[in-house]
């Protein structure tokens, strides 16, 4: 049996995607786990961007919002909001993390309702926040995501976020910046990316123990395979030890069931 659990293997494979030097817009949670692991091990330049104006903060614990004097922790600068929004739409960021309820093939994601009646709907979801904005701008768009079937949905019950929208060439088609989009989706079962012909989505490794089929059998639409897949790496014995000790010692986040 592993000596880690899915939620200390989707952090670390979050982890490995950012490189040292990048920007980095993250959001309480998981994704803020991620970037501080990220931050303590590979990548000790990452710089961290919080929506409520945190930028470069060295974070001491976990924050428990983007708004928590944490995020401005030893940090380069204090701004708001809007400052934020202004570099993401300069062109200046790397990555973001974003999360919803369901998304589709292309990498479209929906965070504001399910059902098929905006008025009443069967749930009525948190919404955009700045996720329209940051997905729109920011050149690579990171998701992590329990791999459920009912959230990698054929058909989004309503579009929050633009992916790749309906395939090539249709991000640029509406005015979206050129080379930004979707770019990762770390799950529970695999490391999943995009096409570069098609923009659809593909699985990119499996992680250690799981098949292919068992990917495909529980996302709600056919994923392309890449001609090679690899095998996630599993999680070091020392990247366990600065999750379990320094960025979640309470567990808040590496505690959750998947």
């Amino acid at each position: 049996m592993p000596d880690y659990n899915p939620i200390e293997l989707m952090l670390c494979a979050a982890a490995s995607v950012l490189e040292d030097g990048a920007l980095v817009v993250v959001g309480t949670g998981v994704p803020c786990a991620a970037a501080m692991l990220a931050q303590k091990t590979t990548a000790p330049n990452l710089m961290l961007m919080f929506e409520a104006g945190g930028i470069g903060p060295l974070l001491p614990r976990m924050p428990i919002s983007v708004g928590d004097s944490r995020t401005f922790y030893k940090g380069l600068m204090a701004t708001s909001m809007a400052d934020i929004m202004e570099t993401c739409q300069r062109g200046l960021v790397d990555y973001v993390f974003l999360g919803g309820a369901q998304l589709d093939k292309f990498g479209n994601l929906n965070s504001t309702m399910i059902g098929d009646d905006y008025q009443q709907p069967k749930v009525r979801l948190p919404g955009s926040g700045g996720a329209n904005d940051l997905g729109s701008l920011c050149r690579r768009t990171l998701v992590i995501t329990p791999h459920i079937k009912r959230r990698f949905a054929e058909r989004l019950d309503f579009m929050t976020t633009p992916g790749y929208l309906t395939g090539p060439g249709a991000r640029e088609a509406v005015g979206l910046p050129a080379d930004t989009g979707p770019h990762k989706v770390i799950t529970s079962l695999a490391v999943l990316g995009y096409d570069d012909t098609t923009k659809r989505m593909q699985i990119e490794s499996v992680h250690p123990g799981v098949t292919v089929e068992q990917v495909q059998a529980n996302t709600g639409f056919e994923l392309l395979v890449r001609d090679h897949v690899a095998v996630t790496p599993a999680p070091s014995a020392e990247s366990l030890r600065i999750l379990r000790t320094e960025v979640d010692p309470l567990r808040y986040i590496i505690g959750r069931a998947v």
